[in-house]
């Protein structure tokens, strides 16, 4: 148990890119799927303008792009997203001023991320800033950004 504390920083491993197996081939498909890093994941995040929006789903395509891959995968993508995002925000409130804008990156249809810091108040309050319009998705409760497909942003790999 003794020994050296991994860092977040510390990605070695990663990125890697996988045959996707039969289990996960029921869910994703046949092919590749690339793992990335967390820095890579946050490195998309920092390229998205003002007055644009991202997806994780985007992330994922423009990952899988980079490493030829078929997909990117879904859940680490996710899971960077959210570190970077936390990461962002702890850096703002100490005093830093250009961070990753976490709250352009969004969640599948567009859909704000309630996990992000400051939930998805905060996150709409800094889209709408942007000239974002937030709305709710028919009858849930859930916000998204009206027509984002027209406002996303598509990094080059």
């Amino acid at each position: 148990m003794g020994g050296v504390k991994k860092s977040w920083r510390d990605n070695k491993d990663l990125p890697k890119v996988e045959t996707i197996t039969p289990k996960m081939s029921q869910r994703w498909g046949t092919g590749t799927v690339v793992i990335p890093a967390p820095k890579e994941v946050d490195s998309v995040m920092k390229r998205v303008p003002r007055g644009k929006v991202i997806t994780i789903n985007e992330i994922r395509q423009v990952l899988a792009r980079k490493y030829h891959a078929t997909i990117g995968c879904p859940l680490t993508t996710g899971i960077f997203a959210w570190i970077a995002a936390h990461v962002a925000d702890e850096e703002e409130k100490a005093g830093k001023t250009k961070i990753t804008p976490l709250w352009r990156t969004l969640k599948a249809g567009g859909m704000l991320n309630e996990k992000y810091p400051g939930g998805a108040s905060e996150q709409k309050r800094r889209l709408q800033a942007e000239g974002h319009r937030v709305v709710h998705k028919g009858r849930s409760r859930n916000w998204i950004v009206e027509n984002f497909e027209d406002r996303l942003c598509r990094p080059e790999d």
